[in-house]
This record gives C-alpha cells, structure tokens and sequence, in this order.
C-alpha cells in the first residue's frame, strides 16, 4: 500500500488456505514505518477476537504487536483494567525509572 517510496502496510486477516493475494476477510490496523515515530493503528478488540480465535500471527506482525505493547494491552483487558489506566502506570513507571545523570567534576 503506498505509493513511490512511501512505504504503508496494512495488517489483515486471511483465512490460512486461501491463496496469498486471495480474499481478506477483514483488515485489522496499519503500519506505517516511516513515520517519526512510527506509527501503529491496530482495531484492538478485533485484532484480539481474531487471536482469541485461533488465528496465528506471523513473525513480523507478532513483532510489531510487541512492539505496540499489544499483549500488554490485552492482558490488561482481561483483568477488567482500560488500556488509559494501563497508559498512566506506564508513564509513572518511567518517571521512577529515570535516574538523574552524575555530573562531571571540573579539574
């Protein structure tokens, strides 16, 4: 997807005896890799009624996924917990993970 060196994928669902260019049965996000920062746009409540059915990520979209937190997201959602909640503790989390830089001594 895309055109002339801009570069966009689209993250879709296929049943796995189709053939490679065959039929979607449903487009689930996109990616956008040249975006600074990248960008993710995954339909998380279908991306996770698909797995939830069975279906089998491939090796890059799994990355992308975890790259997008997405198993975090999930396990979230099934604890009852919003993903904005999940959100906020990430960015405490980070806040006490920062740790002040030592200051050189002049001589």
């Amino acid at each position: 997807m895309g055109r002339n060196k801009i570069v966009k994928y689209r993250v879709v669902a296929i049943d796995g005896r189709a053939k490679r260019d065959g039929r979607v049965l449903e487009t689930i996000g996109s990616y956008d890799p040249q975006a600074n920062p990248k960008k993710f746009a995954f339909k998380n409540d279908r991306l996770a009624y698909w797995l939830k059915q069975g279906a089998q990520p491939t090796e890059t979209v799994h990355n992308l996924l975890r790259q997008d937190r997405f198993f975090e997201k999930m396990e979230a959602m099934d604890k009852g917990l919003s993903v904005e909640t999940l959100n906020i503790e990430r960015k405490a989390e980070r806040k006490r993970k920062v740790k002040p830089k030592p200051q050189k001594a002049s001589a």
